[in-house]
């Protein structure tokens, strides 16, 4: 028997009713994309008939199988269907799946596209087939191709990254940005009295993104950074970076810019350096990441995500539908398209999308809380503390509701 659900409420921006279970939607295959359409709804408009009983063929857009459709807004869905990502694409699929379930909408259609064979083809494909939206793709190197294509169509691209490079002129990220979860815990930190701070951070993009963030949020709370040091995730690497912080360097807290595999093995050589008390700070990888969850090791430390309380609602919903839990980032899927059922109520179908409508002060809920999305194209999102307790996240500081 499958467990009752609990539908989430959203804040009162989004405006879709969350009502599980409040439609049935079929999927079919058309042309190599997925495509999700409300049952009781046709996919595609019946034929006309002509002068002596013979139907006209359904109006189709050239270069496009998928007939023209007057009553839907056509939305692509760009995500890995196969590939080594395929497994994150199709949860994210499935979440989206579910979000027309729940809100019941009859004017949205979305269409999948598969970027993992080529996210350009995929962009030409969805122009092709006259979407309006573009919602994905996961990776940054597949969102900058995507959005170049869109930008040229004048097609907003909501994508699930979070490579902030990528993010602007036509281009929004509803990704988990590392620089506000750093924020969020380092702020929190300071208001229990800490001020030095060291980072331990990965060679790369994001630990480039994780020392700076870590610099100026320190400062702007009124601390400073003492120590930061980088690895090549090699555990020689990370001991030989956990030895050049000297036993002569003191500092209140430690963060780890790296997944909960990383930290887990940090842990302990940090702890026999001369600051063997310092607090332990992650990031929101730690949030998607199991090994968080295993052994004592991360005990007490602190982390900042987007809160888990309808998440985990919404993966009890979907295990009952897939047969399996979601992965993490499915949500972003879910929210993107109740985002979007959102906005259809103000936009006519056959127009250009309301990109305006996305900038909206007062934001929007979802699955993973108050978001609104800033000039730059960024989700600026509310996000809790947590402590890490038996492996196991407590919250020690929630998430706001709404912005001011």
């Amino acid at each position: 028997m499958a467990e009752a659900y609990h539908r989430p409420q959203p804040l009162r921006r989004m405006g879709a009713r969350a009502g599980m279970g409040a439609g049935v939607l079929a999927a079919m295959l058309l042309a190599g994309c997925q495509t999700i359409v409300p049952r009781g709804v046709p996919d595609r408009a019946p034929p006309r008939p002509r002068p002596g009983g013979v139907p006209d063929a359904p109006v189709t857009r050239p270069g496009s199988n998928l007939p023209v459709d007057a009553e839907r807004h056509r939305v692509a869905l760009l995500v890995p269907m196969t590939g080594p990502n395929a497994a994150v694409g199709n949860a994210i699929a499935n979440a989206a799946n579910l979000a027309l379930i729940d809100s019941g909408t009859a004017k949205v259609r979305i269409t999948t596209y598969d970027t993992a064979t080529g996210a350009a083809a995929a962009a030409d494909r969805a122009l092709a087939d006259g979407s309006r939206l573009f919602l994905g793709p996961l990776l940054g190197e597949d969102v900058r191709v995507v959005s170049a294509a869109a930008r040229a169509a004048k097609v907003p691209v909501i994508a699930f990254s979070n490579d902030a490079t990528v993010a602007g002129n036509g281009t929004y990220l509803m990704g988990f940005s590392p620089a506000q979860s750093i924020a969020r815990v380092v702020d929190y930190a300071r208001s229990k009295g800490m001020t030095r701070f060291a980072g331990l951070v990965p060679t790369g993009a994001y630990g480039r993104t994780a020392s700076a963030m870590l610099i100026r949020a320190a400062e702007a709370a009124g601390g400073s950074v003492v120590a930061m040091q980088t690895f090549d995730r090699s555990p020689a690497s990370l001991k030989a970076a956990v030895g050049r912080f000297g036993r002569d360097q003191r500092y209140d807290a430690v963060l780890i810019a790296d997944g909960g595999r990383i930290a887990v093995q940090a842990v302990p050589l940090l702890k026999r350096t001369a600051s063997p008390a310092a607090k332990i700070l992650g990031t929101e990888l730690w949030a998607t990441d199991n090994a968080v969850r295993t052994g004592g090791v991360l005990n007490g430390a602190w982390y900042a995500s987007v809160p888990d309380a309808m998440y985990r609602q919404l993966g009890r919903r979907y295990q009952a539908r897939y047969g399996r839990a979601p992965y993490r980032l499915a949500s972003l899927g879910y929210d993107a398209v109740l985002l979007t059922v959102r906005i259809s109520a103000n936009w006519r179908v056959g127009t250009a999308f309301p990109e305006r409508m996305l900038i909206d002060r007062d934001g929007f809920g979802g699955v993973d809380g108050a978001f609104r999305f800033g000039r730059d194209g960024i989700a600026q999102r509310m996000l809790e503390v947590n402590q890490v307790a038996a492996g196991t996240p407590v919250v020690v500081s929630g998430a706001g509701t709404g912005f001011e």
